[in-house]
Protein backbone atom coordinates (compact mmCIF):
# COMPACT_ATOMS: atom_id res chain seq x y z
CA UNK A 1 0.00 0.00 0.00
CA UNK A 2 1.23 3.65 -0.84
CA UNK A 3 1.31 6.36 1.42
CA UNK A 4 1.30 9.86 1.02
CA UNK A 5 3.57 12.61 1.97
CA UNK A 6 2.66 14.96 4.27
CA UNK A 7 4.25 18.05 3.36
CA UNK A 8 2.78 20.57 1.32
CA UNK A 9 5.46 20.93 -1.30
CA UNK A 10 4.19 21.78 -4.86
CA UNK A 11 5.82 23.69 -7.85
CA UNK A 12 5.09 27.43 -7.20
CA UNK A 13 4.86 28.53 -10.22
CA UNK A 14 0.94 27.92 -12.26
CA UNK A 15 -0.54 29.28 -15.51
CA UNK A 16 -2.87 32.43 -14.98
CA UNK A 17 -6.29 30.37 -14.66
CA UNK A 18 -5.09 28.24 -12.02
CA UNK A 19 -4.35 30.68 -9.44
CA UNK A 20 -8.01 31.74 -9.56
CA UNK A 21 -10.30 34.86 -10.22
CA UNK A 22 -13.76 35.30 -12.39
CA UNK A 23 -12.55 32.91 -15.52
CA UNK A 24 -11.29 29.86 -13.35
CA UNK A 25 -15.00 30.09 -11.13
CA UNK A 26 -17.02 30.14 -14.85
CA UNK A 27 -14.90 28.41 -16.84
CA UNK A 28 -14.41 25.62 -13.79
CA UNK A 29 -16.77 25.97 -11.34
CA UNK A 30 -20.15 26.80 -13.83
CA UNK A 31 -18.87 23.74 -16.10
CA UNK A 32 -18.69 21.54 -13.03
CA UNK A 33 -22.17 22.53 -12.28
CA UNK A 34 -23.61 22.53 -15.69
CA UNK A 35 -22.07 19.00 -16.55
CA UNK A 36 -24.56 17.52 -12.77
CA UNK A 37 -27.32 19.26 -14.82
CA UNK A 38 -26.96 16.64 -17.79
CA UNK A 39 -30.04 15.51 -19.77
CA UNK A 40 -30.79 13.12 -17.53
CA UNK A 41 -30.86 15.39 -14.42
CA UNK A 42 -32.74 18.03 -16.89
CA UNK A 43 -35.31 15.28 -17.78
CA UNK A 44 -35.54 13.78 -13.88
CA UNK A 45 -36.11 17.55 -12.67
CA UNK A 46 -38.70 18.38 -15.36
CA UNK A 47 -40.62 14.83 -14.15
CA UNK A 48 -40.69 15.23 -10.50
CA UNK A 49 -41.84 18.68 -11.06
CA UNK A 50 -44.45 17.81 -13.55
CA UNK A 51 -45.55 14.99 -11.38
CA UNK A 52 -45.42 16.15 -7.81
CA UNK A 53 -45.26 19.60 -8.02
CA UNK A 54 -43.81 22.43 -5.58
CA UNK A 55 -44.13 19.69 -2.72
CA UNK A 56 -40.96 18.30 -4.80
CA UNK A 57 -39.26 21.76 -4.49
CA UNK A 58 -37.31 20.54 -0.75
CA UNK A 59 -35.30 18.27 -2.47
CA UNK A 60 -32.97 21.18 -4.00
CA UNK A 61 -32.00 22.65 -0.44
CA UNK A 62 -32.06 19.07 0.75
CA UNK A 63 -29.67 17.87 -2.29
CA UNK A 64 -26.90 20.95 -2.29
CA UNK A 65 -24.45 20.20 0.78
CA UNK A 66 -24.55 16.65 -0.27
CA UNK A 67 -23.46 17.50 -4.10
CA UNK A 68 -20.94 20.17 -2.71
CA UNK A 69 -19.04 16.94 -0.39
CA UNK A 70 -19.22 14.55 -3.36
CA UNK A 71 -17.49 16.34 -5.53
CA UNK A 72 -15.21 18.19 -3.16
CA UNK A 73 -14.01 14.81 -1.12
CA UNK A 74 -13.86 13.27 -5.01
CA UNK A 75 -11.28 16.67 -5.30
CA UNK A 76 -9.30 16.20 -2.62
CA UNK A 77 -8.50 12.29 -3.25
CA UNK A 78 -7.22 13.01 -6.47
CA UNK A 79 -5.36 16.20 -5.26
CA UNK A 80 -3.78 14.62 -2.50
CA UNK A 81 -3.13 11.08 -3.91
CA UNK A 82 -2.02 11.89 -7.64
CA UNK A 83 -4.20 9.40 -8.91
CA UNK A 84 -7.71 8.47 -10.32
CA UNK A 85 -9.98 7.15 -8.28
CA UNK A 86 -10.00 3.56 -9.25
CA UNK A 87 -6.80 3.71 -9.23
CA UNK A 88 -6.64 4.44 -5.35
CA UNK A 89 -8.87 1.80 -5.15
CA UNK A 90 -7.11 -0.82 -6.67
CA UNK A 91 -4.03 -0.14 -4.65
CA UNK A 92 -5.55 -0.48 -1.44
CA UNK A 93 -8.86 -2.70 -2.41
CA UNK A 94 -9.21 -6.37 -2.33
CA UNK A 95 -10.26 -7.34 -5.75
CA UNK A 96 -13.61 -8.93 -4.44
CA UNK A 97 -14.47 -5.39 -3.74
CA UNK A 98 -12.97 -3.69 -6.88
CA UNK A 99 -14.49 -5.43 -9.48
CA UNK A 100 -18.19 -5.68 -8.46
CA UNK A 101 -17.90 -1.75 -7.43
CA UNK A 102 -16.21 -1.16 -11.23
CA UNK A 103 -19.10 -3.04 -12.72
CA UNK A 104 -21.66 -1.30 -10.98
CA UNK A 105 -20.11 2.40 -12.22
CA UNK A 106 -19.43 1.50 -15.61
CA UNK A 107 -23.01 -0.07 -16.18
CA UNK A 108 -24.34 3.72 -14.67
CA UNK A 109 -22.23 5.69 -16.66
CA UNK A 110 -22.91 3.87 -19.80
CA UNK A 111 -26.65 3.66 -19.05
CA UNK A 112 -26.87 7.59 -18.44
CA UNK A 113 -24.54 8.36 -21.31
CA UNK A 114 -27.82 5.97 -23.61
CA UNK A 115 -29.48 8.23 -22.10
CA UNK A 116 -28.09 11.30 -22.43
CA UNK A 117 -27.55 10.81 -26.24
CA UNK A 118 -31.55 9.77 -26.67
CA UNK A 119 -32.32 13.17 -24.80
CA UNK A 120 -30.18 15.34 -26.89
CA UNK A 121 -31.96 13.41 -30.03
CA UNK A 122 -35.41 14.22 -28.64
CA UNK A 123 -34.20 17.61 -27.71
CA UNK A 124 -32.71 17.96 -31.51
CA UNK A 125 -36.08 16.18 -33.03
CA UNK A 126 -38.42 19.14 -31.85
CA UNK A 127 -36.38 21.31 -35.06
CA UNK A 128 -35.02 18.78 -37.47
CA UNK A 129 -37.78 15.58 -38.64
CA UNK A 130 -35.18 13.00 -38.70
CA UNK A 131 -35.32 9.82 -37.35
CA UNK A 132 -33.64 9.70 -33.44
CA UNK A 133 -31.79 7.06 -34.30
CA UNK A 134 -30.00 8.85 -37.07
CA UNK A 135 -29.41 12.06 -34.92
CA UNK A 136 -27.84 9.61 -32.14
CA UNK A 137 -25.58 8.21 -34.13
CA UNK A 138 -24.52 11.36 -35.51
CA UNK A 139 -24.35 12.81 -32.15
CA UNK A 140 -22.02 9.80 -30.83
CA UNK A 141 -19.82 10.47 -34.01
CA UNK A 142 -19.61 13.90 -33.55
CA UNK A 143 -18.65 13.84 -29.90
CA UNK A 144 -16.37 10.52 -30.17
CA UNK A 145 -14.01 12.64 -32.74
CA UNK A 146 -13.55 15.81 -30.47
CA UNK A 147 -12.38 13.36 -27.97
CA UNK A 148 -9.86 11.36 -29.70
CA UNK A 149 -8.86 13.90 -32.62
CA UNK A 150 -9.63 16.84 -30.37
CA UNK A 151 -9.88 17.33 -26.91
CA UNK A 152 -12.16 17.27 -23.76
CA UNK A 153 -10.86 21.25 -23.43
CA UNK A 154 -11.90 21.89 -26.79
CA UNK A 155 -15.77 21.18 -25.87
CA UNK A 156 -15.54 22.78 -22.65
CA UNK A 157 -14.66 26.03 -24.32
CA UNK A 158 -17.28 25.30 -27.03
CA UNK A 159 -20.04 24.62 -25.24
CA UNK A 160 -19.46 26.28 -21.65
CA UNK A 161 -21.31 29.31 -22.72
CA UNK A 162 -24.13 27.50 -24.49
CA UNK A 163 -24.52 25.52 -20.86
CA UNK A 164 -25.65 28.67 -19.45
CA UNK A 165 -28.75 29.00 -21.34
CA UNK A 166 -30.15 26.67 -18.40
CA UNK A 167 -30.67 30.10 -16.60
CA UNK A 168 -33.77 30.40 -18.98
CA UNK A 169 -35.42 28.29 -16.26
CA UNK A 170 -35.04 30.77 -13.46
CA UNK A 171 -36.78 33.34 -15.51
CA UNK A 172 -39.09 30.42 -16.71
CA UNK A 173 -39.73 29.80 -13.28
CA UNK A 174 -40.36 33.51 -11.97
CA UNK A 175 -42.42 34.37 -15.28
CA UNK A 176 -44.81 31.21 -14.27
CA UNK A 177 -46.09 33.13 -11.28
CA UNK A 178 -46.21 29.89 -8.76
CA UNK A 179 -48.03 30.56 -5.79
CA UNK A 180 -46.05 31.90 -3.24
CA UNK A 181 -47.25 30.02 -0.28
CA UNK A 182 -47.38 26.60 -1.98
CA UNK A 183 -43.28 27.58 -2.84
CA UNK A 184 -42.68 28.46 0.77
CA UNK A 185 -44.06 25.49 1.59
CA UNK A 186 -42.42 22.98 -0.85
CA UNK A 187 -39.10 24.82 -0.44
CA UNK A 188 -38.78 24.15 3.69
CA UNK A 189 -41.60 21.54 4.56
CA UNK A 190 -40.54 18.35 3.45
CA UNK A 191 -42.92 16.24 1.96
CA UNK A 192 -41.95 12.21 1.58
CA UNK A 193 -44.83 9.91 -0.14
CA UNK A 194 -44.18 6.13 0.52
CA UNK A 195 -44.86 4.76 -2.62
CA UNK A 196 -43.07 3.14 -5.05
CA UNK A 197 -44.07 5.89 -7.49
CA UNK A 198 -42.18 8.60 -5.11
CA UNK A 199 -39.58 6.98 -3.97
CA UNK A 200 -38.31 6.10 -7.77
CA UNK A 201 -38.28 9.66 -8.29
CA UNK A 202 -36.59 10.38 -5.40
CA UNK A 203 -33.60 7.97 -5.93
CA UNK A 204 -33.61 9.28 -9.36
CA UNK A 205 -32.85 12.69 -8.09
CA UNK A 206 -30.06 12.15 -6.19
CA UNK A 207 -28.98 9.52 -8.43
CA UNK A 208 -28.50 12.10 -11.01
CA UNK A 209 -27.28 14.88 -8.98
CA UNK A 210 -24.69 12.75 -7.16
CA UNK A 211 -24.34 10.95 -10.67
CA UNK A 212 -21.09 8.20 -10.24
CA UNK A 213 -19.38 10.20 -13.04
CA UNK A 214 -18.65 12.88 -11.12
CA UNK A 215 -16.60 11.25 -8.67
CA UNK A 216 -14.23 9.56 -11.06
CA UNK A 217 -14.16 12.71 -13.78
CA UNK A 218 -12.98 14.93 -10.57
CA UNK A 219 -10.17 12.49 -9.27
CA UNK A 220 -9.01 12.15 -13.10
CA UNK A 221 -9.25 15.78 -13.81
CA UNK A 222 -7.20 17.14 -10.83
CA UNK A 223 -5.15 14.30 -12.07
CA UNK A 224 -4.63 15.59 -15.66
CA UNK A 225 -4.26 19.42 -14.14
CA UNK A 226 -1.47 18.28 -12.17
CA UNK A 227 -0.15 16.63 -15.47
CA UNK A 228 -0.57 19.88 -17.90
CA UNK A 229 1.40 21.71 -14.76
CA UNK A 230 3.81 19.17 -15.94
CA UNK A 231 4.06 16.69 -12.69
CA UNK A 232 3.98 13.58 -14.81
CA UNK A 233 5.16 11.72 -11.84
CA UNK A 234 2.88 10.22 -9.02
CA UNK A 235 5.56 11.52 -6.82
CA UNK A 236 5.47 14.68 -8.35
CA UNK A 237 1.46 14.78 -7.47
CA UNK A 238 1.11 13.80 -4.25
CA UNK A 239 0.24 15.69 -1.55
CA UNK A 240 -1.62 19.32 -1.70
CA UNK A 241 -1.32 22.71 -0.13
CA UNK A 242 -3.70 24.14 1.89
CA UNK A 243 -4.33 27.08 -0.92
CA UNK A 244 -5.02 24.80 -3.28
CA UNK A 245 -7.84 22.54 -1.21
CA UNK A 246 -9.04 26.09 -0.47
CA UNK A 247 -9.31 26.89 -3.71
CA UNK A 248 -10.96 23.77 -4.98
CA UNK A 249 -13.52 24.19 -2.14
CA UNK A 250 -14.88 27.97 -3.50
CA UNK A 251 -14.82 26.73 -7.10
CA UNK A 252 -16.73 23.66 -6.47
CA UNK A 253 -19.31 25.46 -3.95
CA UNK A 254 -20.03 27.70 -6.87
CA UNK A 255 -20.69 25.11 -9.44
CA UNK A 256 -22.99 23.07 -7.20
CA UNK A 257 -24.94 26.25 -6.28
CA UNK A 258 -25.45 26.98 -9.91
CA UNK A 259 -26.36 23.46 -10.32
CA UNK A 260 -28.83 23.48 -7.73
CA UNK A 261 -30.49 26.77 -8.83
CA UNK A 262 -30.91 25.07 -12.03
CA UNK A 263 -32.57 22.11 -10.55
CA UNK A 264 -35.09 24.26 -8.10
CA UNK A 265 -35.90 26.14 -11.18
CA UNK A 266 -36.77 23.33 -13.63
CA UNK A 267 -38.82 21.51 -10.68
CA UNK A 268 -40.48 25.20 -10.23
CA UNK A 269 -40.97 25.99 -13.93
CA UNK A 270 -42.98 22.16 -14.32
CA UNK A 271 -44.52 22.40 -11.10
CA UNK A 272 -45.99 26.17 -12.13
CA UNK A 273 -46.86 24.80 -15.40
CA UNK A 274 -47.42 21.63 -16.33
CA UNK A 275 -48.40 19.98 -13.14
CA UNK A 276 -50.97 23.13 -12.49
CA UNK A 277 -52.27 22.08 -16.12
CA UNK A 278 -53.11 18.82 -14.88
CA UNK A 279 -50.53 17.07 -17.42
CA UNK A 280 -48.24 14.93 -14.66
CA UNK A 281 -46.49 12.52 -17.23
CA UNK A 282 -43.51 13.93 -19.51
CA UNK A 283 -43.41 12.20 -22.69
CA UNK A 284 -41.44 13.78 -24.45
CA UNK A 285 -38.67 16.76 -24.70
CA UNK A 286 -41.34 18.93 -26.62
CA UNK A 287 -43.83 18.20 -23.77
CA UNK A 288 -41.08 19.49 -21.55
CA UNK A 289 -39.58 22.51 -23.07
CA UNK A 290 -43.63 23.37 -22.88
CA UNK A 291 -42.14 24.84 -19.21
CA UNK A 292 -40.22 27.61 -20.64
CA UNK A 293 -43.17 29.00 -22.54
CA UNK A 294 -43.89 31.55 -19.77
CA UNK A 295 -40.32 32.94 -20.76
CA UNK A 296 -39.54 32.52 -24.54
CA UNK A 297 -42.77 31.66 -25.94
CA UNK A 298 -42.95 29.89 -28.92
CA UNK A 299 -39.02 30.26 -28.39
CA UNK A 300 -39.34 27.57 -25.85
CA UNK A 301 -38.60 24.70 -27.62
CA UNK A 302 -35.24 26.00 -28.56
CA UNK A 303 -33.93 27.21 -25.62
CA UNK A 304 -34.80 23.48 -24.09
CA UNK A 305 -32.78 22.27 -26.99
CA UNK A 306 -29.89 24.20 -26.83
CA UNK A 307 -29.55 23.42 -22.78
CA UNK A 308 -30.56 20.43 -23.28
CA UNK A 309 -27.51 19.78 -26.61
CA UNK A 310 -25.30 22.39 -24.78
CA UNK A 311 -24.92 20.79 -21.77
CA UNK A 312 -25.31 16.65 -23.16
CA UNK A 313 -22.20 17.86 -25.02
CA UNK A 314 -20.43 18.31 -21.94
CA UNK A 315 -21.54 15.46 -19.90
CA UNK A 316 -21.51 12.72 -22.70
CA UNK A 317 -17.85 12.69 -22.83
CA UNK A 318 -17.34 12.70 -19.43
CA UNK A 319 -19.46 9.57 -18.83
CA UNK A 320 -17.60 7.58 -21.48
CA UNK A 321 -14.15 9.13 -21.00
CA UNK A 322 -14.97 8.53 -16.94
CA UNK A 323 -15.79 4.82 -17.74
CA UNK A 324 -12.71 4.42 -19.65
CA UNK A 325 -10.33 5.60 -16.79
CA UNK A 326 -12.14 3.86 -14.34
CA UNK A 327 -11.74 0.48 -16.05
CA UNK A 328 -8.21 1.29 -17.54
CA UNK A 329 -6.79 2.12 -13.81
CA UNK A 330 -7.88 -1.11 -12.92
CA UNK A 331 -7.03 -2.87 -15.96
CA UNK A 332 -3.28 -0.83 -15.70
CA UNK A 333 -3.32 0.69 -18.60
CA UNK A 334 -2.33 4.07 -19.85
CA UNK A 335 -5.09 6.47 -19.48
CA UNK A 336 -4.74 10.18 -19.71
CA UNK A 337 -6.32 13.16 -22.62
CA UNK A 338 -2.81 14.62 -22.85
CA UNK A 339 -2.04 11.43 -24.61
CA UNK A 340 -2.11 11.03 -28.47
CA UNK A 341 -3.81 7.97 -29.41
CA UNK A 342 -1.84 6.23 -31.08
CA UNK A 343 -0.15 6.46 -27.00
CA UNK A 344 -3.16 5.21 -25.11
CA UNK A 345 -4.72 2.94 -27.58
CA UNK A 346 -6.49 0.97 -25.45
CA UNK A 347 -7.51 4.12 -23.18
CA UNK A 348 -9.28 5.70 -26.44
CA UNK A 349 -10.50 1.84 -27.60
CA UNK A 350 -12.44 2.13 -24.41
CA UNK A 351 -13.69 5.84 -25.01
CA UNK A 352 -14.82 4.26 -28.38
CA UNK A 353 -16.44 1.26 -26.85
CA UNK A 354 -18.76 2.88 -23.93
CA UNK A 355 -19.62 5.35 -26.83
CA UNK A 356 -20.72 2.38 -28.91
CA UNK A 357 -22.80 0.76 -26.22
CA UNK A 358 -24.42 3.58 -25.12
CA UNK A 359 -25.40 4.33 -29.04
CA UNK A 360 -26.74 0.44 -29.18
CA UNK A 361 -29.18 1.05 -26.29
CA UNK A 362 -30.79 3.88 -28.04
CA UNK A 363 -32.16 0.96 -30.54
CA UNK A 364 -33.75 -0.90 -27.80
CA UNK A 365 -36.82 0.97 -28.10
CA UNK A 366 -37.24 3.41 -24.73
CA UNK A 367 -39.36 6.39 -24.40
CA UNK A 368 -35.98 9.05 -24.61
CA UNK A 369 -37.61 11.15 -21.75
CA UNK A 370 -38.45 8.12 -19.02
CA UNK A 371 -35.03 6.74 -20.01
CA UNK A 372 -33.58 9.55 -18.80
CA UNK A 373 -35.12 9.33 -15.33
CA UNK A 374 -34.65 5.59 -14.69
CA UNK A 375 -30.82 6.18 -15.88
CA UNK A 376 -31.23 8.63 -12.78
CA UNK A 377 -32.34 5.78 -10.57
CA UNK A 378 -30.01 3.28 -11.98
CA UNK A 379 -26.97 5.79 -10.71
CA UNK A 380 -29.00 6.26 -7.59
CA UNK A 381 -27.88 2.73 -7.05
CA UNK A 382 -24.62 2.36 -7.80
CA UNK A 383 -23.71 5.64 -6.19
CA UNK A 384 -24.36 4.69 -2.50
CA UNK A 385 -20.84 1.86 -2.58
CA UNK A 386 -18.64 4.32 -4.33
CA UNK A 387 -19.56 7.15 -1.99
CA UNK A 388 -18.78 5.05 0.89
CA UNK A 389 -15.38 4.37 -0.41
CA UNK A 390 -14.52 8.02 -0.98
CA UNK A 391 -15.55 8.83 2.63
CA UNK A 392 -13.14 5.89 3.86
CA UNK A 393 -10.65 6.36 1.50
CA UNK A 394 -10.57 10.49 2.64
CA UNK A 395 -10.08 9.43 6.06
CA UNK A 396 -7.39 7.01 5.67
CA UNK A 397 -3.74 7.80 7.11
CA UNK A 398 -2.20 5.88 4.44
CA UNK A 399 -3.75 7.61 1.05
CA UNK A 400 -4.18 11.51 2.71
CA UNK A 401 -1.29 11.82 4.77
CA UNK A 402 -1.99 14.91 6.89
CA UNK A 403 -5.25 15.81 4.51
CA UNK A 404 -7.62 13.36 5.77
CA UNK A 405 -10.98 14.77 6.37
CA UNK A 406 -11.93 17.19 9.35
CA UNK A 407 -15.11 16.47 11.75
CA UNK A 408 -17.73 18.82 9.81
CA UNK A 409 -16.84 16.89 6.35
CA UNK A 410 -16.72 13.74 8.22
CA UNK A 411 -20.69 14.43 9.46
CA UNK A 412 -21.83 16.10 6.39
CA UNK A 413 -20.28 13.04 4.30
CA UNK A 414 -21.67 10.37 6.56
CA UNK A 415 -25.12 12.35 6.29
CA UNK A 416 -25.11 11.91 2.70
CA UNK A 417 -24.11 8.29 2.45
CA UNK A 418 -27.28 7.64 5.26
CA UNK A 419 -29.64 9.47 2.40
CA UNK A 420 -28.49 8.13 -0.45
CA UNK A 421 -29.04 4.08 1.24
CA UNK A 422 -32.11 4.87 2.96
CA UNK A 423 -33.46 6.28 0.13
CA UNK A 424 -32.52 2.96 -2.37
CA UNK A 425 -33.97 0.42 0.48
CA UNK A 426 -36.72 2.56 0.60
CA UNK A 427 -37.45 2.12 -2.81
CA UNK A 428 -36.45 -1.60 -2.44
CA UNK A 429 -38.93 -2.09 0.14
CA UNK A 430 -42.10 -0.92 -1.96
CA UNK A 431 -41.25 -2.80 -4.64
CA UNK A 432 -41.71 -6.03 -2.11
CA UNK A 433 -44.95 -4.54 0.01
Amino acid sequence: MRSAPTDDRRSPVRPREERGGVARVIGLGVVTGACDDDCSAIGTYASAGAKFGASFLWTAPATFPMMFAVVYLSSKLGQVSGRGLFHVIRDNYPRWLLWPTLIGVLIGNTIEAAADLGGMAAAINIFLPIPIGAIVVIEAAIILALQVWGSYALIRNVFRWLALVLLAYIGSGILAKPDAGEVLIGTFVPSIQFSAEFLAMLVAVIGTTLSAYLYTWQTNVEVEEEIQQGRTTLAERRGASGEELSRSRRDILIGMLFSNIIMYFIILSTASTLHKAGQTEIETAAQAAEALRPLAGDAAGFLFAAGVIGVGFLAVPIMTTGAAYDLCQVLGWKSSLHARPREAKRFYACIAGFTLVAVGLNFLGFNPMKALVWSGVVQGFSTPPLLLLILLMTNNRAIMGDRVNGFWMNLLGWITVGAIFAASIGLVVTWFL
